[in-house]
């Protein structure tokens, strides 16, 4: 099956539902120059009182803007080598629809690379799950600290959770393939599974295949789908799902009719009603604690 061409990654978003900010940075050397994710301390300052604390906000000022340009750089070196990748021919490109025949019509296997939180909810029968990133459950300082920056710059709206990479991520490949395997990589959006491909390209494997755009490209058609939910819904969550406000539900109620619409209209008006009863009830208890202090 030729694969079809694939226009320069340059032009590709990175979506928050795909990558946490930082994540690339947790790869391993040969996929990413950079080394680790390190969670940022200050030093101790010999200087007292205001002055330290000026001193240690304006230094937690430039280790995050040194850390932002760092994971600029990266992103823009991963596109690179992913570009070159795809125009050497060394990964083939694949539309959904392309995979979802080289699956029912072939010995290829399609290798889903999603974290848990999106296979759960919807996967491709047949297909192999091995997450190339997977959800950070950890309870330490650094990942409760990136859990909440998560939260508080977007997370409670998207539903996207503070990943990590697996590192096992090529062993675990390597346990159930051999190198001369045809691998289809797939994931929700398209760009973890190209840095997967990369990882795979660089450890021997030649028979790759990438599934352009991620099942979010994918039509019910196109594949033999499992699970609760389609597979366009796989990738999205927090209150923007709750409310039916992304664009893969808007597309879903404008097929489905009123039905489907009214659904999330109640849900939203049952926010409101929450909301106001929740601001009058706080409302009224400042009101009763000024009282219990005036007496």
């Amino acid at each position: 099956m030729e694969a079809l061409a694939l226009p320069s990654l340059n032009s590709l978003t990175i979506s928050c539902s795909n990558l946490k900010k930082g994540s690339f940075s947790n790869l391993p050397r040969s996929l990413n120059h950079s080394k680790f994710y390190e969670q940022s301390t200050l030093k101790f300052s010999p200087l007292h009182g205001t002055y330290r604390r000026r001193f240690n906000v304006v230094k937690m000022q430039s280790d995050s803007e040194d850390y932002e340009l760092k994971q600029m750089r990266d992103m823009a070196a991963a596109k690179k080598r992913w570009d070159s990748l795809i125009r050497e021919g060394k990964v083939k490109v694949l539309m959904p629809r392309e995979a979802g025949y080289a699956v029912q019509l072939s010995d290829k296997t399609l290798v889903d690379v999603r974290p848990s939180i999106e296979h759960k909810k919807a996967w491709v029968k047949g297909s192999t799950w091995i997450p190339i990133f997977e959800v950070d459950d950890k309870l330490d300082a650094g990942t409760l600290s990136r859990k909440v920056t998560s939260f508080m710059m977007g997370g409670w709206w998207s539903g996207v959770p503070t990943v990590s990479y697996n590192s096992r991520f090529l062993s675990e490949v390597q346990e159930k393939f051999p190198k001369d395997a045809d691998l289809i990589l797939a994931c929700q959006k398209g760009l973890r599974s190209l840095a997967a491909c990369e990882i795979l390209y660089n450890a021997g494997y030649r028979n790759l295949f990438w599934v352009q755009g991620g099942l979010d490209a994918a039509e019910e058609e196109d594949l033999v789908r499992e699970g609760p939910q389609p597979l366009k819904f796989a990738g999205i969550g927090g209150l923007s799902e709750f409310l039916g406000w992304t664009d893969q539900q808007r597309i879903a109620g404008a097929k489905e009719g009123w039905g489907y619409r009214l659904v999330y209209s109640a849900r939203l008006i049952a926010v409101f009603i929450v909301a106001d009863a929740l601001f009058i009830g706080a409302q009224q208890l400042g009101r009763y604690v000024q009282e219990l202090r005036s007496h």
